[in-house]
């Protein structure tokens, strides 16, 4: 997602700090994966579905951190505006991946728990359409050439608004395309989304009181398996609903007019901050897994001793 800022507010600041959270996302993304395939747990679906969403936040906070080479355009804008070009696309493509991988997320989510069906056959749908629709969105401004740096000379994204000093038909195929390729399917799939998410928490909510009140001797432990595979994936929508909302309001408000700097900011920061908080996730999920598994085996080992141990009497 792009943001702007006048170059008379205190850029070069704010460029440091989204430069250093995209930096920590990084790092904490490649942690988390490296996690996954280092306990081998990629082999269950669970992981893999967040593994994806991790993979996807970690190829935006990598373009992120490599934005920061921009503020040099001016000294060789011939070669800057090619690297320009390839940072716009992989910018757009990465939004693209994770916006996709989420909605696949989340309808899988939506489907397990609502509908009780899995979907985990579909799985390679899942990833081989997050990969390539991506690609191909991508490829519209590389046609129209208008990846460009917008006018803080900071970001890499697809043409801003007079950027070359005049309202020309560029500048109309830019916003159109901001628009298109964008805005408007991350508005949908927001919604898409925030629907689903209800309807899972609904459903699920009417599941456990039907259990309490008219089966409370029941048998639960496959609805508890389900709750625990079900609660820690829940979150990667979740964090897409609340990452999302300040940056789309900021674009849809700077078609308008200009943003105020504390909106600036908000969705600047938030944009960065869904990328942390996706690999943050996954390891908090995985520590707490872990524990669970080390705390299980103990409590077996434990009564399989004091079991042994009443034998000799």
């Amino acid at each position: 997602m792009e943001m702007n800022l006048s170059s008379s507010v205190g850029v070069s600041s704010t460029e440091r700090l989204i430069t250093a959270i995209n930096g920590a996302s990084l790092l904490v993304c490649l942690l988390a994966a490296i996690l996954v395939f280092a306990l081998r747990l990629h082999h269950k679906v669970v992981y893999r579905l967040a593994l994806y969403q991790v993979l996807a936040s970690l190829s935006c906070a990598t373009v992120g951190v490599f934005q920061l080479i921009f503020v040099n355009y001016a000294e060789n804008p011939r070669v800057y505006g090619r690297v320009c070009v390839a940072i716009g696309w992989l910018l757009l493509y990465g939004l693209w991946m994770k916006l996709l991988f989420t909605t696949w997320l989340t309808l899988h989510l939506f489907c397990f728990g609502v509908l009780n069906k899995n979907l985990k056959r579909y799985e390679a749908l899942y990833v081989v359409s997050s990969l390539l629709v991506p690609g191909v969105i991508g490829a519209v401004p590389l046609i129209t050439g208008t990846y460009a740096l917008d006018r803080t000379h900071t970001v890499c994204y697809i043409d801003e608004p007079n950027l070359n000093g005049s309202a020309t038909g560029y500048y109309h195929t830019a916003v159109t395309e901001r628009i298109v390729l964008w805005e408007v399917p991350a508005v949908v799939a927001l919604l898409v989304c925030s629907v689903a998410m209800v309807s899972m928490v609904t459903s699920l909510t009417r599941q456990a009181c039907y259990r309490m009140r008219y089966e409370p001797l029941a048998d639960d432990n496959q609805f508890l398996k389900a709750m625990k595979q079900l609660l820690p994936l829940a979150a990667f929508p979740i964090l897409f609903l609340i990452f999302m909302i300040p940056a789309l309001i900021f674009n849809v408000y700077s078609f308008i007019s200009v943003p105020q700097m504390a909106l600036t900011i908000t969705a600047f920061i938030s944009t960065s901050l869904w990328s942390m908080t996706s690999g943050l996730t996954l390891i908090v999920h995985i520590t707490v897994a872990r524990c669970a598994l080390k705390r299980k085996r103990y409590l077996v080992a434990h009564r399989a001793q004091y079991s042994k141990a009443l034998t000799v009497f």
